[in-house]
């Protein structure tokens, strides 16, 4: 049985460490593969342009072999066979909620479960974290933040740029409190958990005071539980 790896980024990586690409190779790392097969998912972001053209020359310096995935302009000829020849999917920031109705009206969610099944690595940040879990904190432009449903492929929720939006932390930790939202983490930029067969495997960090939490219900709210991250640099 292969195992079944994902690796959510609170925020970091090539995204917003240009100079600090510590997290982009934990992940490749973990493909146990010299040169893997990595695939860059950027629908969150509309399939930004400058955003594709980042990835590759961040991991153009790393010992892998990339590509994109395109649901705008589609540049595969078969989207099941294109995913599942992967070793590594990268799934990058910006909406989590347009990102998810596009990957259902192409039927790309039912293919990313076929492939987290089959030992494919499921890795990214923001949105690309959020996905993963049964729920993520997201934030629309200009409105409060708010639960979104995810793939659901790990229990609970998470909250990515815990440190790194300041309306982030209070957000999350009152909706778990309240119960709007199911226990999970908090995940600062530049801070990762690796999750193995949907367990905690490890937390990782790519700067010193990174950190990452596991918010917990209690009768009178919520409570911070700092979880020890290893330090990749």
């Amino acid at each position: 049985m292969m195992k079944r790896q994902i690796i959510a980024l609170g925020g970091g990586g090539f995204s917003m460490e240009t100079d600090n690409l510590a997290l982009d190779r934990y992940i490749l790392s973990q493909s146990g593969k010299d040169e893997p097969r990595v695939c860059f998912i950027p629908t969150a972001s509309g399939d930004k342009p400058d955003y594709i053209r980042r990835f590759y020359e961040a991991f153009h310096q790393l010992p892998c072999k990339p590509s994109h995935l395109s649901l705008f302009e589609p540049n595969f000829k078969d989207l099941r066979t294109f995913v599942l020849e992967q070793d590594i999917l990268y799934v990058g920031g910006g909406s989590t909620r347009n990102m998810l109705v596009l990957w259902r009206e192409w039927k790309l969610d039912n293919i990313l479960a076929e492939a987290y099944q089959s030992g494919v690595i499921l890795a990214g940040l923001s949105a690309g974290a959020n996905c993963w879990f049964k729920e993520g904190l997201t934030d629309p432009l200009n409105g409060p933040l708010y639960a979104i449903d995810g793939l659901g492929f790990l229990p609970g929720s998470v909250c990515p740029h815990f440190d790194g939006e300041e309306k982030r932390r209070p957000a999350y930790v009152k909706a778990v409190g309240e119960g709007s939202m199911k226990e999970g983490y908090g995940v600062d930029d530049s801070a990762a958990l690796h999750f193995v067969d949907e367990q905690l495997d490890q937390a990782v960090c790519s700067r010193k005071n990174a950190a990452v939490y596991n918010i917990k219900r209690q009768e009178d709210g919520a409570y911070e539980e700092a979880i020890p991250a290893a330090y990749l640099n």
